[in-house]
């Protein structure tokens, strides 16, 4: 068995938090001290100066929502949104920091086809059209964060959400969708010769959230040459509306902009994420009585067990009875096996075994059942669930104009994960990935003549990713505790992470994609754009089981795959500013898991590499002199293997809907943003196979007392639904949303306000369609004041303190589990610039 996982932090952990404290220090510190000394300056100063007034500037787009700027997020050619032929949405820095917008679930509200569902309560992707979407970091693909650790929405800069897969130049990708992340820290500029500039500020709220953050930038010079830096700090402590769940997270970025030549640049830095927290599984015990009034069905799990025959799930003659849990008051797997919890299991929901069998298991009966009611705050966490994460990145990018429209760019870019998960109920987990990437483009312009311009690019690009990690799922029993109570040994199970059990999965491997790709726009008489490109892609991989896994261990697999993606899209500029588009893409993909591991099992059936198509039709305008901006678009996209699948992170789908997007800034006090989404999104594994494995909640086996289980788990290959076909579950089929921005500005200088209303469609919480989970419509607001240098925002989301849910895994455990969302909660921030 595998020797205890070390949970203290080692020395590579403390090195880097130290290197977090002393970031985050100086940034602190040298936002203070500028900030007291610009504030002296101005109480002496008899008259602003001349920049401050330029600075009070009222121009009628706000918050920069009309998406003008050019976007490299997915084609590379400095196309702006308008002329590009995909769906994305950009969000910028304005509407990240003057509005509503602190975590992953707020991007809905303005980006159609997208939607989150719940990973253990863990915000780390946005699900794009059905899939849970990839993270990039200006340009360049991450680890693979399902629900590792929160994505750092507020140490954004601006965000880029890009639907369908990634095109050739970026290499392998997912079929939803992608967020494209520029740090905070981005800011850095070499030509910039202006004093240091930064702003400091604070963040408070419901259950004790408080949240610290500072940020600096301004010129310097390195070896004489002019360097731009920026440099970015965040820390969090703080506790939560759900039961037994604290968060410490600590945030830092540098970036750094070196002016080598009048023909060559250097841009590099690094971002570290250090989190601690734990996951959040949500209500246990799931029955529609309790998504409809909060009602639920209380009682013990046994103390003790009499050994179970497996063949039977009867106890053994003369059995004598066992405490449950060991001297450490913890459930092993031993214990649990010999006590029958997982006897009831892949069954035939058709013909499970009537209440009077069901019995026969006394280890699984509840004891006291009764009902009384949950609060959303009484969920399935134990007071030493953990999720740690240690997260460094660093980039390095050197890029020359060499002028004639030809430029250089090779980006470098590096991560490493440092993943710990353990739950009371029974699962454990741990990852230790890296990943280094280097692309080199070549960018030209080629003026053909005066009615055919061609913009390529083309080069190489090599990615490596070594990754060890395990996870523990064999004995998960959600359902012995009972949430009225605290966990206790009847509850709390061993973890593999401790040495205490045996990984359901345990790898170690690594991979190396070698890559090449090729682009081009080229112009037609001004009006008419066709974009052609494709890449090839090596894939060298290597993956073992080691010996202290369940599945097949010692298993060894090496294989290489040959994979080839390419995108076709033409544009036509009609007049009146509207932009039709077509795009068909086929991109391919490789499936890793939860910390970017490749399965053995997977690679050894040859399905560690997969493909998947894109069709997409739309169009976009702009009118009014650029003040209106719409866009809607109808898409089909699907993987084609479908036995190349992860259930967690890469699940074998096919969405089809259609997309609208508008933003009007209908003056400079009142700016509105909308989007909707109808959208179909098919389980195409399931549609394959006829059936799916999934966990049972009481919904699956009306007419049974589901207390005769609760004290074990229940698994059943259910068939294809009669009503729902094979429709993923969990995901609403329509959302809409509408978002104002006003100004005070005519009556009240510096006061602003934001309400965003957003409705989703009732689901199904598990793909067996036995808990359906309400339509809601989600009202949030706020008010922004800003005087001077001085900024105060008040928040509060979930205005009508409406009662919504949202499906945990409905693949897997969505009859089991679910998420109950926020009531009514407050921000409050302020901050001062320098």
């Amino acid at each position: 068995m595998k020797q205890r996982l070390d949970r203290s932090e080692g020395v590579h952990s403390r090195r880097l938090r130290t290197l977090v404290d002393v970031i985050g220090r100086v940034t602190l510190a040298a936002a203070l001290l500028l900030g007291a000394v610009d504030a002296f300056a101005e109480t002496a100063a008899v008259a602003p100066a001349a920049g401050e007034l330029e600075e009070i500037v009222v121009s009628g787009d706000r918050l920069d929502v009309m998406q003008t700027k050019p976007v490299d997020s997915v084609f590379g050619f400095d196309k702006t949104v308008l002329e590009t032929p995909r769906s994305l949405t950009t969000i910028t820095s304005d509407l990240l920091s003057k509005t509503n917008i602190t975590g992953i679930n707020d991007l809905v509200a303005l980006t159609p086809g997208s939607f989150t569902q719940s990973f253990f309560g863990v915000a780390g992707p946005l699900d794009v059209r059905g899939t849970p979407g990839e993270n990039y970091f200006r340009g360049m693909k991450r680890i693979d964060n399902p629900g590792n650790y929160p994505t750092p929405i507020g140490a954004s800069e601006s965000i880029d959400i890009v639907r369908g897969p990634a095109s050739p130049i970026f290499g392998p990708s997912k079929v939803g969708g992608y967020l494209d992340f520029h740090p905070k820290s981005e800011r850095a500029n070499a030509d910039n010769t202006s004093d240091p500039r930064g702003d400091i500020g604070f963040e408070g709220g419901s259950w004790g959230k408080k949240e610290l953050h500072a940020s600096v930038s301004g010129p310097m010079s390195l070896f004489d040459k002019p360097l731009g830096y920026s440099l970015y700090g965040m820390s969090e402590n703080s506790d939560s509306y759900y039961q037994n769940t604290h968060t410490i997270q600590d945030i830092a970025q540098a970036s750094f902009d070196l002016k080598i030549s009048d023909t060559w640049h250097s841009e590099f830095g690094a971002m570290y994420q250090y989190f601690r927290g734990n996951q959040v599984a949500g209500w246990n015990r799931v029955t529609q009585q309790l998504i409809d009034n909060g009602t639920y069905i209380t009682g013990q799990s046994p103390s003790t067990y009499v050994p179970i025959d497996p063949k039977t799930c009867a106890p053994v003659p003369g059995g004598t009875p066992q405490p449950i849990a060991n001297q450490y008051g913890l459930i092993t797997q031993a214990a649990a096996n010999a006590a029958g919890l997982g006897c009831y299991f892949l069954f035939d929901p058709k013909q499970f075994p009537p209440t009077a069998a069901m019995a026969t298991n006394p280890n699984t009966v509840l004891q006291n059942q009764g009902t009384t009611h949950l609060n959303g705050n009484q969920v399935l966490v134990g007071p030493d669930d953990v999720l740690g994460d240690n997260v460094t990145t660093l980039y390095f990018d050197l890029i020359g104009d060499l002028g004639s429209g030809v430029k250089l760019a090779n980006k470098s870019f590096f991560e490493y994960l440092n993943n710990i998960n353990e739950n009371a109920y029974g699962f454990s987990q741990y990852y230790k990935t890296w990943v280094l990437e280097d692309r080199f483009v070549v960018s030209m312009k080629l003026p053909v003549n005066d009615w055919l311009k061609s913009n390529v690019e083309f080069g190489p690009d090599l990615r490596f990713s070594d990754f060890e990690g395990g996870d523990d799922f064999s004995g998960e029993y959600f359902d012995r505790r009972d949430l009225t109570q605290p966990s206790s040994p009847l509850d709390r199970r061993t973890w593999a992470t401790a040495g205490q059990d045996f990984y359901s999965d345990h790898m170690k491997g690594h991979f190396m994609d070698y890559g090449v790709a090729f682009l081009a726009d080229t112009t037609m008489f001004e009006n008419l754009s066709v974009l052609l490109g494709g890449r090839g892609d090596y894939f060298d991989m290597h993956s073992r089981e080691l010996q202290d896994s369940l599945t097949s261990p010692g298993l060894l697999a090496d294989k290489t795959k040959t994979a080839f993606s390419y995108n076709a899209s033409i544009t036509y500029d009609l007049p009146f500013h509207i932009v039709p588009y077509a795009t068909y893409a086929h991109q391919s993909t490789q499936i890793t898991g939860q910390g970017g591991q490749i399965d053995p099992v997977l690679l050894s059936q040859g399905n560690a590499v997969a493909g998947s198509f894109l069709k997409e039709v739309g169009i976009k305008t702009t009118q009014l002199d650029g003040h209106l901006y719409a866009a809607a678009d109808f898409f089909i996209q699907q993987r084609v293997d479908y036995n190349a699948q992860d259930t967690v992170s890469n699940n074998t789908t096919q969405a089809k809907g259609v997309e609208f997007e508008t933003r009007y800034v209908v003056n400079p006090e009142l700016t509105i943003a909308g989007a909707f989404t109808s959208m179909a999104v098919y389980n195409e594994s399931l549609a394959s196979n006829g059936q799916q494995f999934s966990f049972v909640g009481a919904g699956d086996v009306p007419g049974i007392n589901p207390g005769l289980f609760y004290g074990g788990t229940v698994g059943a290959v259910f068939p294809v639904s009669t009503t729902g076909g094979t429709l993923k579950a969990g995901l609403p089929k329509t959302l809409y949303s509408v978002n104002f921005y006003l100004s005070a500005d005519p009556w009240v200088q510096g006061l602003s306000g934001s309400v965003t209303v957003s409705h989703s469609a009732k689901v199904f919480s598990g793909f067996s369609e036995s808990i359906a989970l309400p339509q809601y419509t989600l009202v949030n607001a706020g008010l922004r004041f800003e005087r001077g240098k001085w900024a105060v925002n008040a928040q509060v989301k979930n205005l009508t303190d409406e009662r919504y849910f949202r499906s945990n895994f409905p693949d897997l455990f969505g009859s089991s589990i679910v998420l109950p969302e926020l009531p009514r909660n407050y921000l409050l921030s302020g901050s001062y610039k320098f």
